[in-house]
């Protein structure tokens, strides 16, 4: 699994190993290593680009201690992706909930055939080709 978070510059598909945060009010760029979670307002730069970094002129740069390398893949990136898909298996894509009451139409419309997996009584049938398998 690893980092699936790459080099926020542009053209750059280097792998993020740093993040990149602005306190404006202090005119501070801060550089640390890689956040858990992708943030609206950080950027996320690579080893090269985070070595290059430069700021306007009178803004201090503070730059935690950080490897240059990617994290390794740990056990809660793979028990993480186990459970997606766990859950996406166990949905039961016809079961939305009671359906909000509103008065009959007349329509012309021949009424839609329930799927033969939901007659069937599978759980989840339906749902075929939601996932993908990416090769490295």
């Amino acid at each position: 699994m690893g980092t699936l978070r790459q080099c926020t510059r542009s053209a750059c598909r280097e792998p993020a190993v740093a993040t990149l945060t602005y306190v404006y009010a202090d005119s501070t760029a801060v550089l640390g290593p890689l956040a858990t979670f992708a943030e609206p307002h950080c950027y996320d730069l690579c080893s090269k680009h985070s070595a290059r970094l430069t700021v306007p002129r009178g803004w201090d740069v503070i730059r935690l201690a950080r490897s240059d390398s990617p994290p390794p893949p740990g056990p809660d990136d793979l028990l993480a992706l186990a459970d997606a898909v766990r859950e996406a298996a166990n949905a039961d894509p016809y079961d939305a909930g009671p359906a909000p009451q509103r008065e009959a139409r007349p329509t012309l419309e021949r009424p839609r055939a329930t799927p033969r997996s939901v007659q069937a009584g599978t759980p989840g049938a339906g749902r075929r080709g939601h996932l993908h398998i990416l090769r490295d």
